[in-house]
C-alpha cells in the first residue's frame, strides 16, 4: 500500500510540476526556415502558391498514400482552400486557406479538425537572391492555450520545423529538376 501511495504521491507531483512549467512557457512561437532554390523567384512562387503542387512536396499530405486533398475555389488565389480527410490520424482532418497573396509573400490561415482541434497561420516569404536564385522562407505561426502550450511548444515547434525543412528541401528539388 506505500508503494502504491507513493506511486500516486509521484505522478501528482509530476503533474503539477509540469503545470507549473506551463504557466511560464511561450503560449505562442513561430518556426522559420529557409531555403535557397536555383530559380526565378516568379517560377518558385508560381510553383508554391499552388495548393495542389502540395501532393508532390509535402511531407504532411505525402504520409497518407490515399490522401487527395480537395481544392475549394481557383487554386493559387487568395481564397482558394485545401481541405483534406485522412483515415490517419497522423495526417487528421482540416483544411488550409490562401487569405493573402502579394509579390513577395502568400498568407495561410490552417483549421485543424482531428485528431486535435486548432487554428494556425502560416507564411511563405519569396525573396530574389539573383536572376536565378530565390530564397524560400516557410513560417508557421502558434499560438496554444494553458497547459497545452508545453507539448505545443517543447515538442510541436520541433517537430513542425524538421517536416518544414524537408518540404523545403523537397520544393528545392523538384524545381532545380525542371
Amino acid at each position: 500500500m506505500k508503494i502504491l501511495k507513493g506511486i500516486l504521491l509521484g505522478i501528482v507531483g509530476l503533474i503539477a510540476l509540469l503545470l507549473v512549467v506551463a504557466l511560464f512557457t511561450p503560449k505562442q512561437y513561430t518556426v522559420s526556415v529557409s531555403e535557397t532554390i536555383n530559380r526565378p523567384k516568379a517560377e518558385v512562387m508560381a510553383y508554391v502558391t499552388i495548393l495542389a503542387n502540395q501532393e508532390q512536396y509535402s511531407e504532411w499530405v505525402k504520409a497518407d498514400p490515399n490522401l487527395h486533398p480537395q481544392i475549394i475555389g481557383t487554386d493559387g488565389t487568395v481564397g482558394a482552400i485545401q481541405k483534406w480527410d485522412s483515415k490517419d490520424d497522423n495526417v487528421g482532418e482540416g483544411q488550409q486557406q490562401i487569405t493573402a497573396l502579394t509579390e513577395d509573400r502568400m498568407d495561410i490561415n490552417l483549421d485543424f479538425i482531428r485528431p486535435f482541434e486548432g487554428h494556425a497561420k502560416a507564411a511563405n516569404i519569396f525573396k530574389a537572391v539573383s536572376d536565378n536564385q530565390t530564397e524560400l522562407t516557410s513560417e508557421f505561426y502558434e499560438h496554444a492555450k494553458y497547459p497545452m502550450n508545453l507539448m505545443s511548444y517543447f515538442i510541436g515547434r520541433k517537430m513542425i520545423e524538421e517536416t518544414q525543412k524537408k518540404n523545403l528541401h523537397n520544393i528545392k528539388t523538384i524545381l532545380e529538376q525542371r
